[in-house]
């Protein structure tokens, strides 16, 4: 399976497609006139509490206050790595959760009043009318681990799952234990990386907060104290493994500095990966991207058989619908159902991740009414999201055909950074007839 990055750089925009085997895979965009602030770090004022909702509005000097919930105990940045899911999908999912004692506190989360001065980390970005969503557990990620100044546990991916690494994670990470406060997560991209590479990951992330705390102490909130890599350190940082072929850019400056941050971040076994695009039309459209790219806006996503599926997103929730279009076969319905579900599941996840889709999902799947397919479709939409850095939590197929999912959503959809609702119909997507 060959695996490659493609960058193409624009005045004030930066796109990123990630190709498996030439076809697109993942997809990601930046634009200067949306001020990214997900992972950024800041000194905050606390302008109100509302006891309420056991909430805060935080100023941190963007145009909307922050909000926080006072009893945060989990960073959404960093959840694919927890083993344990944050009580949000469980709540959303009917899954009981015990609940600590009315007299038991969170020691880590002091009482708070309005006026104080707070470090907080941007979880979400601000979407519509909501302003970034905050939590004052702080995490930092770096290649191969995450470091939580505010907690000292430690823990291991989830998906690595050969227990003879997982011993030899646990013993490295002991040598991370650093004598002042802090905890670590081992990222999945550490399987197999030498104690070396951990270490020093480690180690460099703790001399990032130790700056960040100088930092904290100097400047008066509200107050940027951390920005977190652009789009492009991002991709590098999380992408860029063993299994990546190539590194493509368009941009001859921006190839130097990749190669400079990659031989400083990974090291310079890894620099002979990136390449500088040279050719004459758009590195997107030599690729064949661009045509793949202006489909992942589309409603309508057609399948190699005829039959398609429609994505429509709402304010509170996303739908997706299969139908079996021109599907033909000589199978009985039951069978075709089934094929049709299972060509679909795999790419219903792809597009997911494609769209940055997130929150409240809901697939209705073709009926069917064997309990081996209807488990055998699922199994199949799990395993393609798998390979979604972003946290998922899946249902069962309901009697109506239904599976109700979760993807947890940090910043905005790829079609809401791309798009403005039209000033005609005002996002209706139709127009009076007068």
């Amino acid at each position: 399976m060959s695996r490659e990055i493609l960058i193409q750089i624009a005045d004030g925009e930066r796109r990123v497609a990630i190709l498996e085997d030439g076809k697109l895979d993942d997809f990601h965009i930046e634009l200067d006139r949306h001020n990214f602030v997900l992972g950024n770090i800041y000194k905050g004022k606390v302008e109100s509490i509302l006891p309420s909702i056991n909430g805060a509005f935080v100023n941190i000097g963007l145009e909307k206050n922050g909000f926080l919930y006072l009893t945060d105990t989990v960073n959404p940045l960093i959840e694919e790595e927890i083993s344990a899911p944050r009580r949000f999908f469980n709540k959303l999912l009917g899954k009981e959760e015990p609940l600590p004692p009315p007299e038991v506190k969170d020691e880590k989360i002091p009482p708070l009043a309005k006026g104080d001065e707070i470090l907080v980390q941007v979880v979400k970005e601000p979407f519509g009318t909501k302003g970034a969503r905050l939590t004052t557990h702080v995490s930092l990620a770096g290649r191969f681990v995450v470091f939580m100044p505010f907690d000292k546990s430690t823990g291991i991916s989830r998906k690595i799952e050969d227990g003879e690494e997982r011993q030899r994670l646990r013993e490295v990470l002991a040598e991370l234990d650093f004598s002042t406060t802090g905890g670590f997560i081992v990222r999945t991209a550490s399987f197999q990386k030498s104690k070396r590479e951990l270490v020093r990951d480690g180690k460099f992330l703790y001399r990032v907060w130790q700056e960040i705390k100088k930092s904290a102490e100097q400047k008066p909130a509200p107050a940027l104290i951390y920005k977190e890599y652009d789009l492009i350190g991002r991709v590098v940082r999380d992408y860029l493994r063993e299994d990546v072929d190539k590194l493509t850019v368009d941009s001859e400056k921006e190839c130097e500095n990749l190669k400079r941050f990659v031989n400083n971040l990974i090291g310079r076994e890894m620099v002979h990966k990136i390449h500088l695009y040279k050719g004459a039309s758009p590195l997107f459209d030599a690729r064949n991207v661009t045509v793949e790219l202006n489909k992942i806006y589309d409603p309508k996503v057609y399948l190699k058989s005829g039959a398609y599926f429609v994505i429509e997103q709402t304010e509170g929730l996303a739908v997706v619908d299969v139908n079996s279009g021109r599907f033909k076969s000589n199978l009985s319905p039951e069978d075709a159902a089934f094929q049709v579900n299972m060509d679909a599941a795999p790419e219903i996840a792809r597009h997911l991740r494609l769209r940055d889709l997130g929150g409240i999902i809901v697939i209705d799947f073709i009926d069917m009414m064997r309990e081996p397919h209807k488990r055998q479709v699922l199994g199949a939409l799990k395993r393609a999201l798998t390979k979604d850095n972003a946290k998922t939590e899946v249902t069962k197929i309901s009697s109506l055909g239904l599976v109700e999912m979760t993807r947890a959503r940090t910043g905005k959809t790829i079609e809401s950074i791309s798009f403005r609702d039209c000033p005609y119909c005002e996002g209706r997507g139709k127009v009076r007839i007068d």
